[in-house]
């Protein structure tokens, strides 16, 4: 690890934050632009609606550097159930239709699909995970099931950093004429992106996991046709195209061009956009390109060091660079948890499985550490 990486967070000394899948731990400049917002916070009316126009805008910029670079093509929406929701009432459905998620996939990218099929008769299909994982599960259900119009999928699946194969997913489904729909909260910022290769309608991520950002704040990147002709699920002022508050009662006002017609009313809020924008740059200045292999070194020394103990990571089939899962027993789970509290390691303990899903503020030592903590308590 440089020697530049540990001082830019703000984790508390003598812990080892390993939760970065369900919250990215806070860097000391996110933290910085949230202060210095509540601060101007006291006299609102200095924040003219040119300043927070152009804050959402460079926000919106640095989201797209993290996707395929197209600003036109992303909105500020305040989660990613928000963003899939909107992908889920735009897209076509009729009765008999299949729309595929995977067994277990993170209710956000569900549960507005049961109610989109329930509205429309459509069918929604559980892909349960295969021998050989996920990638030859959905590519042979999408081989069985030719009625599946909506494939609704992650990069990495969020109990264990299993990774999917979305280039070989994606081809397959732009020979089958199936919209794909990506739910990549925990993987952007994380994993390289390539959008003009896989084609999606629409793509959605969290704001406050891999992108290191606030809570409440996410981003819907949209294909090119849905800027033309999508329509949001909410109707709101800022997301039109006029300046002020006076709209004609008998005429339709025209949307924001581009995906801004799917901004969220409240994204305004400067606290979330000032800490986004902070959060936003230090993933650039990294340089994205450079974090998968930076990130994996730490799940590597882990994985080797597991090894060593007599323990593996339980993703036969590969998992993420950025995160991974270690199977315990459930009988152990109990002492393995009180000696990570003990040790100060914070992880996920979630159907069975340690998630461990590391940043640049630990080191190959600390995911030693990790491994013989845990093996340890395993032997008792």
């Amino acid at each position: 690890m440089t020697a530049t990486d540990r001082p830019l967070f703000a984790v508390p000394p003598g812990t080892v934050y390993l939760d970065s899948a369900a919250q990215g731990p806070r860097l000391h400049a996110v933290l910085a632009a949230g202060h210095a917002a509540l601060d101007a916070s006291i006299a609102p009316w200095r924040l003219g609606s040119a300043q927070w126009r152009e804050a959402i805008e460079r926000v919106r910029t640095l989201a797209a550097g993290c996707l395929d670079g197209d600003a036109e093509g992303v909105a500020l929406v305040p989660s990613a159930a928000f963003g899939l929701a909107i992908a889920a009432s735009n897209i076509p459905l009729s009765r008999g239709d299949v729309v595929a998620v995977l067994d277990g996939q993170f209710p956000s990218n569900l549960l507005c699909w049961q109610q989109r099929c329930a509205e429309t008769g459509a069918h929604l299909h559980g892909i349960e995970r295969g021998g050989d994982g996920w990638t030859g599960a959905v590519l042979e259900a999408l081989d069985r099931t030719p009625a599946i119009r909506v494939l609704t999928l992650p990069h990495a699946y969020w109990h264990d950093g299993a990774l999917l194969d979305l280039d070989a997913i994606s081809a397959r489904c732009q020979q089958g004429d199936v919209s794909l729909v990506l739910d990549l909260s925990q993987s952007l910022g994380a994993l390289p992106v390539d959008l003009a290769r896989w084609k999606p309608d629409f793509v959605v991520s969290v704001g406050h996991k891999w992108m290191l950002g606030p809570t409440g704040l996410a981003y819907l990147w949209a294909a090119p046709h849905w800027r033309a002709h999508g329509v949001s699920i909410e109707q709101h002022w800022t997301a039109r195209a006029v300046d002020d508050w006076r709209f004609p009662v008998d005429a339709a006002t025209p949307w924001r061009h581009g995906a801004r017609r799917f901004d969220a009313g409240g994204i305004t809020d400067p606290l979330r956009l000032s800490m986004a924008e902070a959060a936003l740059g230090q993933l650039h200045d990294w340089g994205l390109a450079s974090l998968p292999e930076r990130l994996g070194g730490r799940t590597r020394a882990l994985d080797a060091a597991l090894r060593d103990a007599g323990l593996e990571a339980c993703v036969a089939d590969g998992h993420a660079p950025h995160f991974t899962g270690v199977r315990v027993p459930a009988e152990r789970m109990d002492a393995v948890g009180t000696a990570l509290d003990a040790a100060g390691i914070v992880c996920t303990r979630r159907h069975g499985l340690l998630r461990v899903a590391p940043h640049l503020h630990v080191d190959e030592a600390d995911m030693t550490h990790v491994a013989e903590t845990i093996a340890a308590a395993m032997r008792g």
